[in-house]
């Protein structure tokens, strides 16, 4: 064995700076000479400490050389650092600029962000801002009930009789096809001009309220009729609302009866296909119609129950569990001589959007076998609801049971689990078509305080699934004004374009008597809501006094965010509520966990943690230090929390008094200035309310600069504080390049640019031609390299982001660079603040070369010396570059430089892309840790369907090909399913395909997923380290070691032989784990059920955390303080009622002959109100 090598030629180099000026920038070759081979096996008794065989190795061959030494590579490493500490300190400015900061003390003051205070007071604007609203509602709710208590019934009351407008109008005309268009225009119908209007992102009308009719109601029945009378009266006080308070945004009565007024008045956002909207299936509806539900849905799957009534029942089910909000618990069973659970729910879970997607893929495995047994269903329901060992409502409690039909009453279930207080109500829905007695199934419900529904069609499902709503809803109608309490909903997407809001709600309550001496009425009008946008609500809120990585958020009862700067949900469902929890929005914790506890449970609080946060590009993590304060909003069920890091609690506030100095420094902006002072980016906020926004910030420059003409810094429509730190940071910046930057040659250190960037939000970038390829966002407080060297001490490289999906760099003319920035720290009379990040941009291909001369045996004079054929040397990364990889990753393991030509087209992707098994080996031994999390928030697009679908999916729909082959008619289903499809086809046409997405955006095709995020970053290890990859015949000795100040491992290893040493790929982008995708609402009408277009995975390692798991640890959670479930004085004798539906013998005899001749049907118009519609 040859002893330990040393390096050839002359004596290594001292500490000094040296530069290396590269003026040809062409790949340089390094000699060949002595490259390794593949090494024997090695017994493993052989095997000896990385750092003791170290030295021992070298290659065979006429020059040997060995692998670099410990020292050899530490050396390395402070050239490295030297060099990277001598740019920085030249260029970056970083001393210069705090100089110049201390020369224009006078122009700007150090304000201190007290986080108490701060947080009180804006918890005390947003608490006034929602009061207003809910003084607003009260007067509608008090006016709606004595409307409606005042309001005669009429009988024969005519469509002719009421005027009002018709939200859905103006589309049904555009619809040649449609009922109004084929009857001609009614005269009730009004017709109106709107404005547009920026506040409500809509064209509208300030002078009427819009009535909305869901389509599967007869606008002209006499209930429908009565309600549009009685409500009209309500636009009055809309009106008034709004001019005792202009803020006011979408005011809005829903209706029991599925009629929405709302004000002002603007047509309905139709989709293109049919419109499932109805007032009642909404979240804020829900919420405000009824207290908190603990339910129990048991659903018959004995082999009675034909193949067409068990998909009717699935859907049923589906429908049901819309009806549900987070407030809400939940589980779903089936039975037959047993009861099991259909998913993997052992228990009530909570009814948040998750939990019941999962629901809903289980309900559609349910299969139909063995025999009816009630009371095995009825005991498994009320075990459920007897377990008080989980976290569940404690309110409402209900049993929802779908049956085919059946003889057994199962009393001595009911006498052993809910007589005689009748705690639990129980409600029975008889699904299909059959000839069962349903007086059974009647008899539960009465004897149970609920209600009996038949379900004969697919018609009948969304209307049956959700009048339960208006029998829990009675104990709160006898309470009376106990009951009339504001509740604020989650946030949801407002169907009329509104974006993100919450919604107050108060429940309207029915005030008749049915006559003299009658008991009260017990009925529920309705719910009462007023939107507030959650922009709105943030302007309340600090905004750049905070810092880049300050923020406000607001949590409810639920722990789901109503503020939070993480709250961006790529797609959003009209049908549900946008839930984001806390631990979700951030990178959860204990100490969060702590935090989101104590604002539920409605305390103060502030803590300072060391938490891990997300770079805003989603790349990196960094550990920093946060400041959490948080208070209640009071008369609300939300909390209020401000973070702040700890440089951030005091901020620069601009006093330029002096306009000439405005002025001058005002002419920096100007373009004629850029060629000498460098290209100005000024960040995109809203400096005036008469400045108008753009995405092209030259656009927006020329736009402010105009603007700035015509007023002064200190306009009053002018926000004061930004404009005068906009413009001294303008001035500011330009003393640097003054001072600094003017003097330099770039080119001497291979720099494409250097630049300055500021909270004041302005982004300087020296020189002007520079610009051209700036690809930073234009506002600091959103920009990665911004944010992330706040929040990190010394140098943090960032190099370009390559895709691994996408194609290498282009380096052409040496545009590419490597961005390189350093916070500037001031301190100002013991206070301590970071306003401002400098940098450089590196050449890529420049650097490259210089990285490979600073990690070798030589100076910039030296040329390269080889081995000769007697003596031993240690490689390096510019000589033996063919033998050795070298290579700078990043702290998110990402390649900055490499001392491989071939690799540099690579810089900026995942390492683990580049060289796997290297990257591995990293992760192994701690220089690196993994940080996995879940996105969801995340869009993924659909897979083309197989073929075109519509309504609820898995649904077999026979063609006319099937009914005219006898082999079919021979089926066990046939006669089932053929008397299913007669009863539809009477009752308007099944062929008419819709998309699953019918409501909502029909532009929007994609869906919710979870997307699993993986990050890397720096672990425990920080000195140097030497280790050996062994894969057998070809192990790999490496090196790596952090270089001190910088975000960057430097790291040196043998470059693989064999294809042997290949191993795991460590993953860092996203992967999508597709939740199961509900089905669709059904039609308003029956219709085929065909296959619809679904979401199939992407392949991904783990389809998202295992939500069967999730449940049984819940987070914390509270629900509504305020219940109604019982009262003395309701009256129960109202509990349910058969349908009627006389079929029609020209319909059947027509559809006989139409199977008979073979003829196709022909082709129906798409689904529009028909005069035949009951309520």
């Amino acid at each position: 064995m040859a002893v330990p090598a040393r390096t050839c030629g002359a004596s290594r180099p001292g500490p000094a700076r040296t530069a290396f000026l590269w003026h040809d920038r062409g790949p340089r070759p390094g000699p060949g000479a002595g490259r390794r081979v593949a090494r024997p096996p090695r017994p493993l008794s052989l095997l000896l400490p990385p750092l003791l065989l170290l030295p021992l190795l070298a290659a065979p061959g006429a020059s040997a050389y060995s692998f670099p030494q410990q020292h050899t590579m530490q050396h390395w490493a402070r050239r490295l650092e030297q060099e990277i500490d001598g740019v920085m300190r030249i260029f970056g400015g970083v001393q210069q600029l705090r100089e110049i900061y201390k020369d224009n003390r006078n122009l700007f003051e150090v304000q201190e962000n007290e986080p108490q205070k701060l947080v009180e007071k804006v918890a005390g604007d947003i608490e006034s801002l929602l009061d207003r609203k809910v003084q607003a509602l009260k007067r509608l709710a008090d006016a709606a009930e004595n409307f409606q208590k005042a309001h005669r019934w009429q009988d024969n009351i005519k469509e002719e009789d009421i005027i009002y407008y018709d939200a859905k109008a103006d589309a049904e005309l555009d619809d040649p096809e449609s009922e109004d268009v084929e009857k001609g225009s009614k005269a009730s119908t009004l017709r109106l001009d709107f404005i547009e209007d920026s506040n409500f992102k809509n064209k509208v009308n300030y002078s009427y309220t819009a009535v909305q009719i869901p389509t599967d109601i007869y606008k002209g029945s006499t209930v429908i009729l009565n309600e549009l009378n009685w409500t009209e009266a309500l636009e009055n006080v809309f009106i008034e609302n709004r001019r005792q308070d202009p803020t006011l945004l979408w005011q809005v009565f829903g209706s029991a009866t599925g009629v929405t007024r709302y004000y002002p008045a603007t047509p309905w956002r139709a989709p293109k296909k049919i419109d499932l909207y109805d007032v009642r299936r909404r979240p804020w509806y829900i919420q405000g119609a009824s207290s908190p539900k603990d339910m129990v849905i048991i659903v018959d799957v004995s082999g009675s129950v034909s193949g067409l009534t068990l998909k009717l029942m699935k859907t049923s089910v589906c429908e049901m569990l819309d009806t549900l909000s987070d407030d809400d618990y939940v589980n779903v069973a089936s039975f037959n001589e047993k009861a099991q659970p259909v998913s993997c729910f052992t228990h009530l879970v909570q009814a948040n959007v998750r939990n019941k997607k999962v629901f809903k893929e289980a309900v559609q495995g349910m299969v139909a076998k063995g025999t009816t047994g009630y009371k095995a269903g009825f005991e498994y329901a009320f075990d459920q609801l007897q377990n008080s060992n989980i976290t569940r409502a404690n309110c409402n409690k209900m049993i929802m049971m779908f049956t085919d039909g059946g003889e057994d009453r199962v009393q001595d279930v009911f006498e052993k689990y809910n007589w005689p207080n009748r705690t639990v109500r129980v409600f029975t829905f008889s699904v299909g078509q059959h000839n069962y007695d349903v007086t059974p199934l009647q008899w539960m419900a009465c004897a149970n305080k609920g209600y009996y529904f038949e379900i004969p069609s697919i018609g009948a499902i969304r209307i049956n699934t959700q009048e339960y709503l208006d029998v829990l809803g009675r104990p709160m109608v006898l309470a009376g004004k106990e009951a009339k309490q504001v509740q604020w909903t989650n946030v949801y997407e407002d169907a009329l374009g509104l974006g993100l809001v919450v919604t107050g709600t108060l429940p309207v309550f029915n005030l008749t008597q049915d006559g003299p001496g009658e008991k009260k009425n017990q009925l529920i009008l309705g719910v009462m809501g007023i939107d507030v946008a959650l922009n709105d609500i943030k302007r309340l809120t600090p905004n750049y006094t905070l810092g880049a990585n300050g923020y406000v958020f607001a949590i409810d009862l639920n722990g789901y965010v109503l503020l939070h700067p993480n709250l961006k949900p790529q797609t959003t469902n009209f049908r549900e509520p946008v839930t984001l929890d806390f631990l979700d929005a951030e990178l959860e914790d204990e100490n969060k966990e702590e935090i989101r506890r104590s604002m539920i449970d409605g305390n103060k609080g502030h803590k300072q943690i060391r938490t891990l946060v997300k770079s805003l590009d989603e790349r990196y993590i960094d550990e920093v230090m946060r400041n959490y304060t948080w208070v209640p909003i009071r008369s609300t069920n939300y909390s209020l929390g401000l973070v702040l890091p700890p440089y951030s609690t005091f901020y620069l506030q601009a006093n330029l008094s002096d306009q000439i100095l405005q002025v001058k420094y005002f002419e920096f902006l100007l373009p004629s200035s850029f060629e000498s002072e460098g290209h100005v980016f000024i960040a995109p906020r809203e400096y005036c309310k008469d400045l108008n926004a753009s995405d092209n910030n030259t656009e927006f420059l020329k736009n402010f600069i105009e603007l700035m003409e015509k007023v002064t810094p200190d306009s009053k429509q002018c926000n004061n504080f930004l404009l005068h730190n906009l413009i001294l940071d303008t001035g500011i910046t330009q003393q640097l390049v003054e001072r600094v930057w003017r003097d330099q040659d770039l080119n001497t250190y291979s720099l494409l640019a250097v630049f300055a960037a500021t909270d004041g939000g302005i982004t300087r970038v020296f020189p002007n031609k520079a610009a051209e390829d700036w690809t930073e966002n234009p506002e600091p407080f959103n920009a990665s390299f911004y944010r992330r060297s706040l929040d990190n001490h010394g140098y943090v490289f960032k190099p370009p982001h390559q895709d691994a999906l996408l194609r290498p760099l282009e380096l052409e003319n040496d545009t590419v660079g490597i961005l390189v920035s350093t916070a500037v720290e001031l301190s100002l009379g013991g206070r301590t603040l970071r306003p401002a990040v400098v940098g450089v941009k590196l050449d890529l291909e420049a650097w490259a070369e210089k990285f490979k001369v600073l990690a070798s045996n030589r100076t910039h004079q030296d040329q390269p010396q080889k081995c000769g054929p007697s003596s031993h040397c240690e490689m390096d990364c510019d000589v033996n570059n063919e033998d050795l990889l070298c290579v700078l990753i990043d702290d998110g393991g990402f390649l900055v430089l490499s001392n491989q030509n071939h690799q540099w087209d690579q810089v900026g992707r995942f390492f683990s892309e580049v060289d796997a098994n290297l990257m591995l080996a990293l992760y192994n031994n701690s220089f690196y840790t993994r940080k996995e999390s879940y996105d969801y928030q995340a869009a993924c697009a659909p897979q083309p369907p197989g073929n075109l679908g519509a309504a609820p999916r898995g649904i077999f729909v026979p063609t006319i090909a099937d009914f005219l082959n006898l082999a079919w008619w021979t089926s066990a289903a046939a006669w089932s399913l053929f008397q299913q499809l007669l009863y539809g086809l009477i009752y308007h046409s099944w062929f008419q395909a819709e998309p699953a997405e019918a409501e909502g955006n029909p532009e929007v095709r994609e869906s919710s997923c979870v997307m699993k995020q993986t990050q890397y970053y720096f672990g425990s290890v920080n000195a140097s380290y030497n280790a050996i990859i062994d894969c057998g015949n070809c192990s790999r000795l490496f090196h790596a070691q952090r270089l001190t100040n910088t975000n960057l491992l430097f790291v040196v290893a043998e470059k693989p032989l064999c294809s042997q040493c290949e191993a795991g790929r460590l993953l860092q982008k996203e992967t999508h784990c597709i939740l199961p995708a509900p089905p669709p609402a059904p039609p308003p009408a029956p219709r085929p059920l065909l296959a619809a277009a679904s979401l199939t995975p992407h392949p991904c390692p783990a389809d998202g955390p295992e939500q069967c798991e999730l449940v049984q640890r819940p987070r914390y959670r509270r629900g509504p303080h305020i219940c109604f479930d019982y009262n003395a004085t309701e009256d129960t004798s109202d509990c349910g009622r058969g349908a009627s539906f006389p079929p029609s013998l020209g319909v059947l005899v027509s559809l006989q002959l139409l199977l008979l001749l073979g003829l196709p049907p022909r082709p129906q118009p798409q689904v529009h109100a028909h005069a035949s519609r009951r309520l």
